[in-house]
């Protein structure tokens, strides 16, 4: 991971430096600004609204009692989106912009759910759960002795008091 990240900080500033020049090169230094400027408004106006609307999305489907999940995470890219905006950059806008429309922030947030579901139960169901046993064959208490929930042992009252009341 840290790879891919020392890259991204390095080739990002680098390809919107190259942008910059090649646009300020073709319409000047206040109008490619200017549009700096003006992406970062319309795209922090448009963040909020479609960020509205999901949150509105994610009640509604918390009120029919279905978990919101690709609403969820369709929220945390609409965020995403947001800083990629603010970020000064022709790139950035871009793909703020792709992640803001709404039938390509669907498609993602689909394809990253389906990545996360698919290896987080292959990999815990068996490995951390069950240990690789059949759940419905493992004895009931046993499993409580082994989290170490039963102790046993006896009880014996020292004063002497109340004799005829003890359990041995």
């Amino acid at each position: 991971m840290f790879p891919i990240l020392l890259l991204l900080f390095i080739f990002v500033p680098i390809v919107e430096i190259g942008l910059f020049i090649q646009v300020g090169g073709f319409l000047g230094l206040w109008p490619t600004i200017a549009l700096v400027l003006v992406t970062a408004f319309v795209g922090a106006s448009l963040v909020r609204s479609q960020g509205l609307r999901t949150l509105m999305t994610v009640q509604q489907r918390l009120q029919q009692g279905e978990m919101p999940a690709q609403q969820i995470l369709e929220g945390v890219m609409l965020a995403v989106s947001g800083v990629l905006l603010l970020t000064p950059g022709f790139m950035t806008d871009a793909l703020g912009m792709l992640v803001l429309l709404p039938a390509p922030r669907a498609a993602i947030a689909r394809y990253l759910m389906s990545k996360v579901v698919v290896s987080n139960m292959s990999g815990n169901f068996q490995n951390h759960h069950f240990h690789g046993q059949d759940p419905f064959q493992q004895d009931p208490f046993q499993s409580h002795q082994d989290k170490g929930d039963t102790f046993e042992g006896e009880y014996e009252r020292k004063d002497g008091k109340d004799d005829h009341n003890k359990l041995n």
